[in-house]
């Protein structure tokens, strides 16, 4: 049975895959699914900002997440829920995505302020957008906060805290980076029913965990899934001092994948894992190798090292 809210624990925001035409490469992403799997993650999400939500069709994001989810099953992990990027324009076309990606298997929708007309997103056009939405989505909701790729559009804790009453609004993805938001809605007393608040970015998981957080949904979990989890573990058993030797290393490659981009972390996976080939579609393209010479390669190697060690 679906979990009211999802678990605690370290999600993996996968990327999606492509083969030289652009088309998707669905055996890239079943050897990927099966390593996430593998490393024992809490969930996905499918079509984040990471799986290239906006290249790709209904019916691609349809197909992206059966079988992700169907691989899950494969390896014996019925308990891992999956959480499918359902964030457009419209409040009819969101709702329509919140539809097929239950019909697919997903568990949970990822939804996006809508930011197109960013002047008329007023605070209470934005409520009743996230409202309408949940009000008729087949899954529940969680809110993502991703100014960078919402034109600026922030939510801010009261409004979010608010939202949390629909009871089928249960989580929220801060990509916004602010500890201080995350604290505040995590120990919100207007919020009286179980609510997920994740940290968006690896750069601050631990941060987020004495903050109280649900966990993290971090691009990095990607390439080190396993090095999440173990700082999980030391933030829970309580050795602090090894949990911030971890998070020194996440937040220093967090930053190199930053600067790499969506393509980048792609080109990653194929440089250290062999998979994927480390495409995007147009126009994002694909990185080239010169841009992990010297220091980001040494970084990156670093944590991949430690991960496999694991």
């Amino acid at each position: 049975m679906t979990p009211t809210c999802p678990p605690r624990g370290v999600y993996s925001p996968v990327v999606a895959f492509f083969n030289e035409d652009e088309s998707l490469d669905l055996d890239a992403l079943k050897q990927h699914v099966t390593r996430l799997a593998q490393a024992g993650v809490a969930g996905l999400v499918i079509q984040g900002s990471n799986g290239e939500a906006p290249h790709l069709l209904h019916s691609e994001r349809q197909e992206v997440i059966a079988v992700a989810s169907k691989v899950l099953k494969e390896h014996g992990k019925e308990g891992a829920v999956i959480i499918a990027g359902c964030g457009a324009q419209s409040t009819r076309e969101t709702i329509q995505l919140c539809n097929e990606a239950k019909d697919s298997g997903a568990d949970f929708a990822l939804v996006l302020s809508p930011s197109y007309w960013t002047g008329a997103m007023a605070k209470p056009t934005i409520a009743t957008f996230f409202n309408d939405v949940a009000s008729s989505s087949a899954i529940p909701i969680l809110l993502y906060n991703f100014p960078a790729v919402t034109s600026g559009i922030d939510l801010d804790s009261d409004t979010i805290a608010t939202l949390a009453a629909h009871p089928k609004i249960v989580g929220c993805k801060l990509t916004c980076g602010n500890v201080g938001k995350l604290h505040r809605i995590a120990h919100d007393e207007r919020i009286t029913e179980p609510f997920a608040v994740f940290a968006g970015k690896s750069d601050f998981f631990l941060h987020g965990l004495v903050a109280g957080s649900t966990g993290v949904i971090a691009a990095a979990a990607n390439l080190a899934p396993k090095v999440h989890l173990k700082l999980l573990e030391h933030y829970d058993a309580g050795r602090l001092k090894e949990a911030q030797e971890l998070q020194t290393k996440l937040s220093t490659a967090d930053w190199v994948l930053v600067q790499l981009g969506v393509a980048g972390l792609k080109a990653a996976l194929q440089r250290y894992y062999t998979y994927g080939g480390g495409r995007s579609r147009r126009p994002l393209g694909m990185v080239a190798s010169a841009k992990f010479e010297g220091k980001p390669d040494a970084i990156l190697k670093d944590l991949v090292d430690l991960e496999n060690g694991l």
